[in-house]
């Protein structure tokens, strides 16, 4: 944190009433300052290095760079940075992704003001902020099989609604690997049929439609 005693933080999210109520409620704590405002993960990479803020609340789905992104490429370049996911996801593999990339907490938007305050002093002083809700979410994911790239990609078609012959002519591969990838998907997965992979893999944050 910076000499001063005000928290200095910056604000990424792509719905400028959402920026606009955060920076709100941080700038009516007198121990905090919204010094910067990004409307996507890209503009988010610019402002740190050019502000280098205390804390940094970053939305998971923008234009152009996501979050995740963007929190991989700012903790790669600037070690201390300390970063919070603001999000409306809150599936296991949004969650994992996020503090994955570097971020040391994970608040959803539904989260009353005096928690996100909380929230943005736990990690300034470079401590984690975790809540036991999140905190289960992940130990759910760590436990749950990897799926492989490849299986990432056929899933990503299945959620398309492609066919097997679909998938195999996009990614130039037989239509008997594709159906091995996906019996793989469905075990990993542990459901028994593709529309209750692709709902479970929605639900989880694995996949986007």
């Amino acid at each position: 944190m910076s000499q001063s005693a005000t928290i200095r933080v910056l604000i990424a999210d792509d719905h400028s009433i959402v920026r606009q109520g955060l920076a709100t409620i941080v700038n009516r704590d007198p121990e905090m300052t919204v010094i910067a405002q990004a409307e996507d993960g890209q503009q988010a990479i610019e402002l740190f290095r050019q502000h280098q803020p205390d804390v940094t609340l970053m939305d998971l789905r923008m234009p152009q760079v996501g979050g995740v992104e963007a929190i991989s490429a700012i903790c790669a370049e600037f070690k201390p940075a300390r970063i919070i996911v603001l999000t409306t996801y809150d599936g296991d593999e949004d969650i994992y992704r996020g503090l994955h990339a570097g971020a040391q907490g994970y608040l959803l938007k539904d989260a009353k003001p005096n928690e996100l305050l909380q929230a943005i002093r736990i990690v300034a002083r470079g401590q984690q902020y975790i809540p036991p809700e999140v905190g289960a979410k992940l130990v759910q994911r760590l436990s749950n099989p990897e799926l492989s790239e490849r299986e990432l990609e056929v899933l990503g078609l299945m959620a398309q609604g492609m066919s097997n012959l679909d998938i195999a002519t996009t990614l130039i591969i037989s239509e008997s690997t594709v159906k091995s990838h996906v019996n793989r998907i469905l075990g990993k997965l542990g459901v028994s049929d593709r529309t209750q992979a692709v709902i479970v893999a929605v639900k989880r944050g694995i996949v986007s439609l």
